[in-house]
């Protein structure tokens, strides 16, 4: 067991330990073993397989049929078979070495094992893998937006300054979107399917041998699926229909995107020039081969960056939406690299809790820096009112475009002067009489850009209820 290949697909640099349970080379026949030996006890219950020859397949055995390394089946395939099924068989059937040897495999068509240990794999890579450290990356993400949801910040538009807001708002919204997609995947894993329908999807050899008689109230398909937690699709061909699939990888696609958009954002304030968030900078750490004084957003960087890898793999799951008939072997080939999606997703996740020294995750060593919050707010202080301002002003009756009147005319004497736009707007031979048409309440509010943050705070602890509810269900 130690000598084997448990290399992941994709590049070799990203290699998350918690997939290769599921999609290391040497374990990739394992959904197929569980199927061909859901086949064998199915086949032992409704009295095909005597009793005596059915009592071999002991709980050792099984092990050793899930255990069936790839790299053997390779072996197999390449100087005898040809054929990847019928060389794991014959691996299967020298490993059992008694007459039960004979029953590997029937009724079942390639891809009835294939196709099937295909979700099993997938499901079984996000229930006990993917599942539980996106509930983390939740749950730590959740701690920094409620520790923030006060932190005043300069919102940004366009790259430009625009409305105050807090950063925990502006977090929240990546938040949101990160666990809208956590739920999204979880409907398509429940909707994954599996197969044993034949060749050509028809049940021929089930009916036609009177496998189906045998098998009372339950189909044959659905006794050996039921054993693994699976629902059959409702037809197929000789391949599973590939929209349940695909919308599960989607929506692995989607999250990922959800995951980058905080890396984007992060490594754009982590600017010099901004500077209100930073990376933590780990002891005997270099930012750069030949800057000493470099502080680089790496692992922002590569969150991104992991995005446009898992992007680009799916065009493969795309290309693979249509076959021939029953089915052609074009795709074969293609839905090996499947995988690497759920691969890239889970080294994007690991990359947010993995934990330094100390055992603090890296979401909890984000820095946000107040000062700098501060001073780039303070750059637009007298001018982001510009919305509220005009507002108020064409609420006051005032019978011209107000719009008009704080863009052409206040805004660039502000700019020039550095006053708030309400200064401005007084010193106007008009101006007076229309302030004082204004609400108190709100006039006060044009002197504080501060105040002027909406639900912010109110938003993102919302949403950090929302995603503690999800992560307790």
């Amino acid at each position: 067991m130690n000598e084997r290949n448990l290399i992941l697909p994709g590049n070799p640099r990203y290699q998350p330990k918690e997939m290769k349970d599921f999609f290391g080379y040497d374990n990739l026949y394992f959904g197929l073993a569980q199927v061909e030996i859901a086949t064998l006890e199915t086949l032992g219950e409704i009295g095909v397989i005597p009793s005596e020859e059915i009592m071999i397949l002991s709980p050792e055995l099984k092990e050793k049929l899930l255990a069936i390394p790839t790299s053997q089946v390779d072996k197999i395939e390449r100087e005898i078979t040809h054929h990847d099924v019928r060389a794991w068989v014959r691996k299967a059937q020298e490993i059992i070495n008694h007459d039960l040897a004979r029953w590997v495999h029937i009724p079942l068509t390639s891809y009835d094992p294939l196709d099937t240990g295909r979700i099993i794999q997938f499901q079984s890579a996000y229930q006990k893998s993917l599942k539980p450290t996106l509930k983390e990356s939740v749950s730590l993400l959740a701690d920094l937006v409620e520790r923030f949801a006060r932190q005043l910040q300069i919102g940004r538009t366009h790259g430009q300054h625009a409305l105050p807001i807090t950063v925990g708002f502006w977090l929240a919204t990546i938040l949101h979107r990160i666990l809208y997609n956590c739920k999204q995947i979880e409907i398509y894993s429940e909707g994954l399917v599996g197969k044993i329908s034949g060749a050509v999807g028809a049940y021929n050899a089930q009916v036609g041998l009177q496998l189906e008689q045998r098998c009372g109230s339950k189909t044959f398909e659905e006794r050996v699926l039921e054993k693994m937690g699976l629902s059959p699709a409702k037809i197929s061909t000789q391949i599973l229909s590939p929209e349940p699939l695909a919308y599960f990888l989607f929506s692995c696609v989607m999250a990922s995107a959800s995951l980058a958009q905080l890396g984007r954002d992060c490594r754009h304030l982590m600017r010099t020039e901004i500077a209100e968030v930073m990376e933590s900078f780990e002891k005997d750490q270099v930012g750069s081969s030949t800057m000493a004084h470099k502080r680089n957003p790496i692992s922002f960087e590569n969150i991104e960056g992991m995005w446009l890898k898992t992007k680009n793999e799916f065009g493969k799951v795309l290309d693979t939406l249509i076959s021939e008939h029953q089915r052609d072997l074009v795709g074969s080939c293609v839905a090996r690299d499947y995988p690497i999606i759920l691969v890239n997703l889970q080294q994007q996740i690991n990359t947010l809790t993995r934990k330094n020294k100390e055992g603090i995750p890296f979401l909890s060593r984000i820095l946000v820096d107040p000062e700098a919050c501060r001073r780039n707010f303070e750059m637009s202080s007298n001018l982001i009112l510009s919305e509220p301002l005009y507002i108020a002003v064409q609420m006051a009756g005032y019978e011209g475009d107000a719009h008009e009147l704080v863009n052409r005319r206040l805004v660039p004497e502000a700019k020039r002067t550095g006053l708030p736009l309400i200064e401005i707007l007084k010193s106007l031979s008009e101006g007076k009489k229309i302030i004082e048409r204004i609400p108190e309440e709100v006039r006060q509010l044009l002197y504080r850009p501060e105040n002027y943050t909406g639900k912010a705070e109110e938003k993102a602890r919302e949403i950090v209820s929302s995603a503690r509810h999800w992560i307790s269900y």
